[in-house]
């Protein structure tokens, strides 16, 4: 049933005019109206196709503007906390990048920003994009025959009130051994250097040997749903 759902998953990926259409300068909107009927508006401030696709399933309508930050810059010990404070920078610079909080205090309806980070932790080590192929085949092949964790945060800030939310999931993935020739094709694919600990889920080279998810999928592929739902009604 996973790999099922995983593999209609890639399905929408590829075709993502199914679940929304996008506008012109870098915005998506949603076929869904969800945010308008309840009189907000919402900014995702990340160009993730997952977290573009959950929030559509959600049945929320969003406009998209992205944070530039350097991750690296950022560091704690503990997975939670470096997710929760990536988040938090990300929301920060996206707010000074639309002109800071003052530009919304007069608005007639609300626009909450929903931002996220996810890693992946291996053994208790922190992975985050692997940055050169070595790294890469370095973290599949310890994907092999075993498991690894997803640590995936979300905040919610409502830029009228100031008022925000944030917290954290956690989802285990388990794999059957994966096959040489499929870590290679991997790794000579450009996604590979583009997500948190090497892989995404819904890759069809990788859904086949996906034995296996303890805990949400959604939390594994970005936006924990659960969260995302209970903080934007918690700031409104």
């Amino acid at each position: 049933m996973v790999k099922l759902f995983l593999q209609l998953l890639f399905f929408f990926a590829i075709f993502p005019s199914s679940l929304f259409r996008l506008e012109e300068h870098n915005t998506t909107m949603t076929i869904t109206t969800k945010a308008m009927e309840r009189g907000f508006k919402l900014i995702l401030g990340s160009q993730s196709m997952a977290r573009k696709r959950i929030l559509a399933e959600m049945g929320y309508d969003y406009t998209i503007v992205t944070a530039d930050i350097d991750e690296k810059a950022i560091r704690t010990d503990k997975p939670e906390d470096l997710v929760v404070a990536l988040a938090e920078a990300k929301a920060n610079e996206i707010i000074s990048k639309l002109g800071g909080e003052s530009q919304f205090a007069q608005d007639p309806q609300p626009t909450l920003l929903i931002t996220a980070d996810t890693v992946v932790v291996y053994k208790g080590v922190i992975r985050e994009k692997p940055t050169t192929k070595e790294e890469a085949r370095e973290f599949i092949k310890g994907y092999s025959g075993s498991h690894g964790g997803v640590v995936g945060s979300v905040l919610v800030r409502n830029l009228k009130t100031g008022v925000k939310r944030g917290g954290w999931d956690k989802a285990e993935v388990y794999f059957h051994e994966i096959p040489e020739q499929v870590i290679d094709d991997l790794i000579d694919d450009a996604i590979t250097y583009k997500v948190a600990g090497g892989l995404t889920l819904e890759h069809p080279l990788i859904s086949p040997f996906v034995d296996s998810v303890v805990g949400g999928v959604d939390t594994v592929m970005g936006l924990p749903k659960e969260l995302t739902e209970k903080f934007i009604n918690d700031v409104l």
